[in-house]
């Protein structure tokens, strides 16, 4: 999904970039860190990197690989998950090559901040929903929204720009990511349910620690 150079229009990427700086701008203000929600953005924000390598191609001229925004949001909590996500972008388009420079911004927007606020909209809305810890079972959902969110994005920048048509760009995009993001869902319910459920984060506790709330 990472978009290279020559894809996007000078105008969408110039609108992605904006709305991006306002978000990113947005999540460090809200943010509110210490020593533990630092080693626990480390930990999570590698694990996602490294998923991230993973790329195969997807017919109408892109790709897809697990996007690990929902699991970013659900650990680690909206503001910090965007937080993550853009500094995992960053680095693999200076240092991989992983997406353009001048459409940075439009991969930060969809996948750093449209992907991990869609996870985190819908475990809220869980939250309130469901008794107890029985929310954990949206997830899955959680996982399937962020992704499909993200290939919307990155679908309406492809045909604004005039590279792809919508009819083309929005099937391919969302057919194949809906599966995708079955997959991330099931991770992430895994991740959650193997390392321990008191990692969910709260918005009551800023990040809860494994043992107690």
């Amino acid at each position: 999904m990472h978009i290279p150079d020559g894809f996007l229009s000078p105008a969408v990427s110039t609108a992605a970039l904006a709305i991006a700086i306002t978000g990113v701008g947005a999540a460090s203000w809200k943010f509110k860190g210490n020593r533990e929600n630092f080693i626990k953005m480390g930990l999570v924000g590698g694990c996602i990197f490294a998923a991230q390598m993973l790329n195969f191609p997807i017919p109408g001229g892109t790709s897809g690989h697990f996007i690990g925004a929902a699991l970013a949001a659900v650990v680690l909590g909206p503001s910090a998950a965007v937080l993550v996500m853009t500094a995992i972008l960053v680095v693999q388009a200076l240092l991989f090559h992983d997406g353009g420079l001048f459409a940075l911004g439009a991969n930060i927007l969809s996948m750093g901040i449209v992907a991990p606020l869609a996870g985190a909209s819908i475990m809220a809305i869980a939250k309130r929903i469901l008794p107890g810890k029985s929310f954990a079972i949206a997830l899955i959902p959680a996982g399937i929204i962020s992704v499909l969110a993200a290939a919307l994005v990155t679908a309406i920048y492809l045909a604004a720009s005039g590279t792809i048509p919508l009819s083309t760009v929005v099937p391919a995009m969302l057919g194949w990511h809906l599966w995708i993001g079955l997959i991330e869902g099931g991770v992430t319910l895994a991740f959650i349910a193997l390392a321990d459920r008191q990692m969910l984060y709260s918005p009551t506790h800023s990040i809860t620690v494994s043992g107690g709330e």
